[in-house]
């Protein structure tokens, strides 16, 4: 062989192998989240986004929902961070929009924005400059999950107003069944358990009153609710100031509960857990018979963006896929958990149910509307309220510490 034939065959080898290189060349994404429990669900959709996308691959990482804020902030503020974020919503949404670290989303660089509720949109967006920040991903929903087959074998039906809830914890214990699974021991159940239990008694009405500043957290209407609660929490779990979150879940999974005040959100995990369970869902009790049932709602969080990502383009792909009709769909259907996307499909009864019930929905109240300054009002009504079940406070007291917090940034409740 010539030295010039053997040097246009290394040339075209060379040639070939550069082709093959470029053909190959893909642009990584990193996409962050508090959701380890769904680690294989997003690795899925991935799936699904790569197949129409082959140009661009995801790398999906989870974090510790309990230090997830904390180390995202920590890397947007260094100057790192992902290339697309799963954001929390309202005031959490708030610490990282503001230094500027996300990119501000509309329906020209998203224009499936457009397909969501306006809630949704203002749960993710900067109340400063009113622009949005991320794609909406969950609704949300507190009420009472519930044990069809003991009420069912027990002759006893879900209750709708709370006479008839007394009632039926009342009859539960009588036949050495617990009633409720729940217990206060873990701080932020105790602000799910009054969502669950207490919105319908509390209602529209009291929540637009606590916002124009025209009541505040010391009215009776607050205050009644707070004493009733402390009622039923003798139908909580045993010794129930001990039992945490994960026990007081436990609890019902095991069928040793007939009901579960807290989230939507749980009734996946709980069929995961023990799928021979046949639940329902209720919204929380009336205080008369004629007055609306509510449940308390709320957007979990969003899709967001790096400001200072190199790859906006692919990851603005990523996040308008989140977006669709498509995902939404699948969302709801395998984690349980509403999308808030119009015209998604909605396969599973429970959810249904869910979805029926929001039409009828009270703010999550603390989460939604005063969670954005310190003390924030979330944390103010979960240590409250943990005291006053513990028998530490009155229902007066709980809600005179709880005004009293608010009342240090609330200007209506400063007259």
């Amino acid at each position: 062989m010539t030295l010039t034939r053997r040097i246009l065959m290394a040339a075209a080898a060379g040639s070939m192998l550069l082709s093959g290189t470029a053909a190959m060349a893909q642009t990584e994404l990193t996409f962050w989240s508090w959701r380890q429990e769904d680690k294989a669900f997003y690795q899925d959709i991935i799936k699904k986004f790569q197949a129409k996308e082959p140009g661009i691959t995801v790398k999906f990482e989870t974090y510790a929902p309990e230090n997830y804020q904390t180390i995202l902030s920590t890397a947007l503020a260094a100057g790192r961070g992902p290339d697309v974020i799963q954001v929390r919503a309202y005031g959490n949404l708030e610490t990282i929009a503001t230094p500027g670290y996300l990119l501000a989303l509309d329906q020209q660089n998203v224009p499936e924005l457009a397909n969501f509720p306006e809630p949704a949109l203002a749960a993710e967006t900067l109340r400063s400059d009113g622009k949005v920040y991320a794609v909406p991903f969950a609704m949300q929903a507190q009420l009472v999950v519930y044990n069809k087959k003991i009420l069912k074998d027990n002759g006893l039906n879900p209750p709708k107003t709370w006479d008839e809830m007394m009632a039926l914890a009342q009859a539960l214990k009588a036949k050495n069944i617990n009633p409720f699974s729940n217990g206060t021991a873990t701080a932020w159940q105790n602000e799910t358990i009054v969502g669950g239990l207490l919105s319908s008694m509390l209602g529209k009405e009291f929540e637009a009153d606590i916002v124009s500043g025209k009541a505040n957290f010391t009215d009776p209407r607050f205050v009644n609710a707070l004493a009733k609660l402390k009622d039923i929490s003798q139908y909580f779990a045993p010794n129930f100031t001990g039992v945490d979150y994960p026990s007081s879940q436990q609890l019902f999974v095991a069928g040793r509960a007939a009901m579960f005040a807290g989230g939507s959100y749980e009734v996946a995990n709980f069929k995961n857990q023990n799928p021979t369970l046949d639940l329902g869902v209720f919204p929380a009790p009336v205080l008369k018979a004629g007055d609306q049932a509510l449940i308390a709602t709320y957007y979990d969080g969003g899709y967001a963006v790096n400001a200072k990502t190199e790859k906006k383009d692919a990851a603005l792909k990523f996040v308008r896929f989140l977006a669709t009709p498509e995902y939404g769909t699948a969302f709801t259907n395998t984690l349980k958990n509403l999308s808030p996307i119009k015209g998604i499909k909605i396969e599973d009864p429970i959810t249904q149910e869910v979805a029926k019930l929001a039409e009828n929905s009270m703010s999550y109240l603390m989460l939604v509307r005063f969670r954005y300054q310190e003390p924030s009002g979330s944390v103010l009504l979960q240590s409250n309220v943990q005291k006053m079940l513990a028998g530490q406070q009155s229902p007066e007291q709980a809600a005179a510490e709880i005004n009293k917090g608010i009342a240090t940034y609330y200007k209506p409740f400063q007259k």
